[in-house]
């Protein structure tokens, strides 16, 4: 049994993220399993989080389960544009200064992109891990290419996805498509599912 009682703790996973519309949408995609979220538990007080996906990925996952004591999952993601060398990268979550919101940062992005021609390619990568209290990890990675458009389009998703048009989408946004939709080719959802994967072994075993 869990901790607290619950379901058997090899079926059950907190989301460990602080971003209220990735955990909504992590949960989502790991349906399969007894998702909850950081709302569900008490405080976790993460590390600050460096250039590394894999190492921002695996330590929040890892900081997360000691605390709380189930498997965490957690993720570092980012969006990384080829005019810019790659930026912002895995700071794009940060990418303009702590004042910004979502909105503030692709405004942001579109203004610095704003003499650049099209197309203009760029991809979202993702690295997601998931951490065990006994100190066992696996992570899992995944991309989703595609363009910058010239301006916002769609009220869905967050982020970046109102001005990220994927490859798979047929010239829309990942911000006008369907939940199931993005979750089916977006860099997270192809991270996740691959994780699942190697969850699902390390806890049968």
């Amino acid at each position: 049994m869990a901790p607290d009682g619950g379901p058997p703790a090899e079926r059950r996973l907190v989301v460990a993220s602080q971003n209220p519309g990735k955990a909504r949408e992590i949960a989502r995609i790991l349906s399969d399993w007894e998702v909850s979220t950081l709302a569900d538990h008490p405080p976790v007080d993460f590390p600050e989080e460096g250039g590394d996906y894999a190492e921002n990925a695996r330590v929040k996952a890892q900081t997360a389960a000691r605390a709380i004591g189930l498997p965490c999952v957690a993720d570092d993601s980012g969006l990384e544009v080829d005019a810019l060398d790659g930026r912002p990268g895995a700071y794009s979550a940060r990418y303009g200064g702590p004042g910004l919101d979502d909105e503030g940062r692709w405004r942001k992005l579109l203004e610095e992109l704003a003499e650049t021609p099209a197309p203009r390619g760029a991809r979202f990568y993702c690295v997601a891990a998931c951490a065990w209290p006994d100190g066992r990890s696996v992570i899992a990675d995944g991309e989703c290419r595609g363009r910058i458009l010239e301006a916002a389009k769609g009220e869905g998703g967050f982020g970046y996805d109102p001005v990220f048009a994927p490859d798979e989408g047929g010239g829309r946004s990942m911000a006008e498509l369907a939940r199931e939709e993005k979750d089916a080719i977006s860099h997270r959802g192809r991270a996740l599912e691959a994780l699942a994967t190697r969850v699902a072994a390390h806890s049968d075993g």
